[in-house]
């Protein structure tokens, strides 16, 4: 089983668009959509879940007023401004409480508890292009990069059930938590890029991120016609840096229309862009 993950630096460059044409060619093989932050990828390829998996990502402090002694000492030591006072009570704000724990071992009355949270809820569905797992992470919910490890353990776990050889996985943008615990343990990474300065720079930051842990990159330019200087720029530095150009894809206004109507683009482009994204994962399946 190899697990490959579509990343970018930044968010826009097209990744999502990418993974749903590769998984429309590709066979055997699991989706997975670890931008678990803002999923987008089951907008495109249609799926209807099938389980549904509560996920914890955190904890949350709460008060026993019957052991409380309103002493302070837990607002004394929270750093993230969470507890409050109001009259001679003291009350922890949900939304600012970070569940780091402090206030639970400084109180002298054991008046904090930790509570485990519900955060997000996670999914296995099924697809016209085979099984999908997504998530889909609370408002204002943290932990995402756990959560991005659960659903690749449970797309492995797919993967050995149903005797699928490949992983695709929406990876979520950026070099934060999210993207190392997208990036960390897979056989390659496809990175998607675009010939615009913030694109560049932001490939830079997210290759650097794949060779921290040791991963094969390739690099896939998309929108390469909207400025040739600058993607000769990102050839050149491919060139310098030993990695793969392993694809360019042309701007299409066709490929909007696409996604405005939730379909993936490569059944609904013409015969040269459906040979593109063949030609591109026969490339990658053999590297």
């Amino acid at each position: 089983m190899k697990e490959m993950v579509i990343a970018s630096g930044k968010g826009g460059t097209g990744k999502t668009v990418i993974t749903a044409s590769l998984g429309v060619v590709a066979e055997n093989k699991v989706l997975a959509d670890a931008d678990v932050d803002a999923a987008n990828l089951h907008l495109l390829v249609n799926p209807k879940i099938q389980e549904t998996y509560t996920f914890h990502g955190g904890k949350k402090a709460s008060i026993d007023y019957e052991k409380c002694e309103n002493c302070g000492k837990c607002q004394e030591f929270c750093r993230f401004g969470a507890i409050y006072k109001e009259g001679e009570k003291y009350f922890i704000d949900e939304y600012a409480c970070e569940g780091c724990g402090v206030c639970y071992l400084v109180c002298p009355h054991q008046a904090i508890k930790l509570e485990i949270e519900e955060t997000g809820e996670f999914f296995v569905s099924s697809t016209p292009y085979g099984p999908l797992v997504h998530a889909q992470l609370g408002i204002a919910q943290e932990n995402s990069g756990k959560l991005v490890s659960v659903v690749r353990e449970k797309a492995r776990e797919l993967a050995v059930k149903e005797g699928l050889e490949y992983i695709l996985i929406d990876g979520p943008p950026g070099i934060g938590c999210p993207v190392i615990s997208a990036l960390s343990g897979v056989n390659t990474a496809l990175i998607v890029t675009e010939p615009t300065l913030s694109g560049i720079h932001d490939m830079e930051r997210v290759i650097g991120v794949a060779y921290h842990f040791g991963v094969k990159v390739f690099l896939l330019i998309n929108k390469f016609d909207i400025n040739p200087k600058n993607c000769y720029q990102i050839e050149e530095f491919a060139q310098q840096n030993n990695i793969e150009v392993i694809g360019k894809i042309p701007f299409h206004e066709k490929i909007i229309d696409a996604v405005k109507k939730r379909i993936p683009p490569v059944e609904v482009m013409d015969k040269s862009f459906k040979k593109t994204i063949i030609e591109l994962w026969e490339r990658l399946r053999e590297a």
